[in-house]
């Protein structure tokens, strides 16, 4: 391979969050252990990035930004590249993140007290967006299938579509936790209903560049023009390619009016569409020139999941585990063991196991966990011997 991907970082004083949550569960945590929980990658940046940034840096002057001509050509060119889906400049609007964006779309698009569809087990922030902005959390959960292929419950949907106090829909696509990636026929179903019973969409496809080998994303917007106008799109480099700590993102949404409100309710606090001037940067490097880097990270990341899945199947079968379609994120069920999520809890956190647990997602994560597969294969074999372990002295 061409990029380093075997690289063990030590993260343990930079400020890390993923790293820093490790050291508040377990003070006395050995300093090698690695985190597997939030979601940025323990690669390094790909250094097509860093060159860009050093070379802005050089210029000597970080002041007010905005975005240039050639910010719109790396986003739009993106997306005609990557997905065939072809955006205008003027759809696109900055954000400091995707969350940032959730919150603002939910009070964007809706009034206080209706209601907003969810399908968990979900990105927990979803649930905090709907709550905090004083909307009606309406459940949507998926269902689980065989070997944990879940999929979305479309009779529900109608029927929680159809009640007109329920005017949104947060869509995840790729689907965290559960590491779906939603077919065209999948989407063109939730589609049709939304449009049928006027709900509007917001589609979160952060993780929609990391699709392993055998599936295809789809953006929910461009199934259609009528689909493009009744959906607002989340997209960033962030999980891509391991910028979260730059806080730029942004948001694609066709629709005029709808932008003048997304851009009014921001305005509330005084945002005017502006990110930092390295994330701009770093988005137009990354969008641009690096596409290789993309590539083999998935090829890593796609043989850490089939490493883990055969570890599973040979050693630990009493863990069920979801093929991954999308993102870095290995959805594992632990339900056979019959722990409670606090008694799990305890054992990992003994193991120096630290994943995202379950129940986070939603009850219908109980007995769950979720595993960061961005790492060197060597801290995944780590950790799966120090799992086996745990598990063989509690089972």
């Amino acid at each position: 391979m061409k990029y380093d991907f075997e690289t063990v970082l030590d993260r343990y004083d930079n400020g890390s969050v993923k790293w820093n949550l490790m050291k508040k569960k377990k003070p006395q945590v050995e300093r090698g252990i690695v985190p597997f929980s939030i979601a940025d990658m323990e690669f390094k940046n790909p250094p097509e990035i860093v060159e860009a940034l050093k070379d802005c840096l050089d210029q000597g002057v970080l002041g007010y930004q905005t975005a240039e001509p050639s910010w719109y050509e790396a986003v739009t060119g993106w997306t005609r590249r990557r997905y065939g889906w072809e955006t205008r400049p003027e759809w696109f609007y900055t954000t400091p993140g995707i969350v940032n964006a959730l919150y603002h779309g939910v009070a964007a698009f809706t009034e206080e007290g209706d209601g907003v569809i969810v399908m968990p087990p979900v990105y927990y922030p979803f649930y905090k967006a709907v709550e905090e902005n004083g909307r009606r959390l309406v459940r949507c959960p998926l269902i689980e299938g065989e070997n944990l292929l879940y999929s979305i419950d479309c009779e529900k949907l109608e029927e929680l579509a159809s009640k007109p106090e329920n005017r949104l829909l947060i869509l995840c696509n790729p689907h965290n936790p559960v590491g779906r990636v939603w077919t065209r026929e999948e989407l063109m179903e939730v589609s049709r209903i939304c449009l049928k019973h006027q709900v509007f969409v917001i589609s979160d496809e952060i993780h929609c560049d990391l699709i392993m080998p055998g599936n295809t994303f789809t953006s929910f917007a461009s199934l259609s023009e009528e689909t493009e106008k009744n959906t607002m799109t989340c997209m960033a480099p962030s999980k891509t390619f391991n910028l979260a700590g730059l806080q730029a993102s942004c948001v694609i949404i066709p629709d005029q009016e709808r932008r003048r409100r997304l851009k009014a309710q921001m305005a509330k606090v005084s945002f005017e569409g502006r990110v930092n001037a390295l994330g701009y940067k770093a988005m137009e490097a990354a969008y641009t020139k690096c596409d290789a880097w993309l590539d083999e990270a998935i090829q890593v990341i796609w043989e850490n999941h089939r490493t883990l899945k055969q570890f599973m199947e040979e050693r630990l079968p009493e863990i069920r585990t979801a093929k991954l379609q999308g993102t870095y994120l290995q959805w594992m069920d632990l339900r056979a063991f019959g722990w409670t999520p606090e008694r799990q809890e305890e054992i990992m956190t003994e193991a120096d196991l630290f994943f995202d647990e379950g129940i986070l997602f939603g009850p219908e994560g109980k007995g769950f966990e979720r595993m960061n597969l961005a790492c060197p294969k060597s801290v995944l074999l780590d950790a799966l011997s120090r799992l086996e372990k745990a598990v063989r002295q509690n089972a």
